[in-house]
């Protein structure tokens, strides 16, 4: 997915699990950095994660942009993972991004590169498949097992 003249087809996909309970939250991760704080590391996924993540609390505004945010739980163990953009602000929607809007933070999930078809290769953006959703085993056992 590319916006503004920016791609994202050379990224690696990332398998995205609770770090509190290694419950696999989506299987279409991408690395990324937060546009309002580039300093900030997370994670992002361009669609909802199926019966993964609830909504928990009220919607919130950071002090840095005006986007819309409420935060996500994990459903297997109550952990706050990440947050939805639920409405971007203008200046967020105009800059650089890949128009993920599932925010999960680097310190509560744990990315593991997926592999493609081959078992062999890492997957990339570029190859995978538009909204495609495994229906995959959703426990992460250890990295090793998901990097073989």
């Amino acid at each position: 997915m590319s916006s503004s003249g920016c791609t994202f087809e050379e990224r690696s996909v990332r398998v995205l699990c609770c770090r509190f309970c290694r419950q696999v939250l989506s299987w279409r991760g991408m690395q990324a950095v937060l546009l309002a704080d580039t300093d900030t590391a997370l994670y992002s996924t361009d669609i909802p994660p199926a019966g993964t993540v609830d909504f928990i609390g009220s919607c919130y505004f950071t002090e840095i942009c005006k986007c819309k945010l409420k935060n996500i739980a994990c459903l297997k163990c109550g952990n706050v993972v990440g947050y939805h953009v639920i409405c971007p602000c203008k200046p967020c929607l105009l800059s650089c991004n890949n128009g993920h809007l599932w925010m999960f933070h680097s310190q509560a999930v744990v990315g593991i590169n997926r592999l493609d078809p081959s078992g062999v290769n890492v997957l990339l953006w570029g190859n995978l498949p538009d909204l495609e959703e495994s229906t995959e085993d959703t426990s992460c056992t250890s990295e090793e097992e998901y990097i073989r």
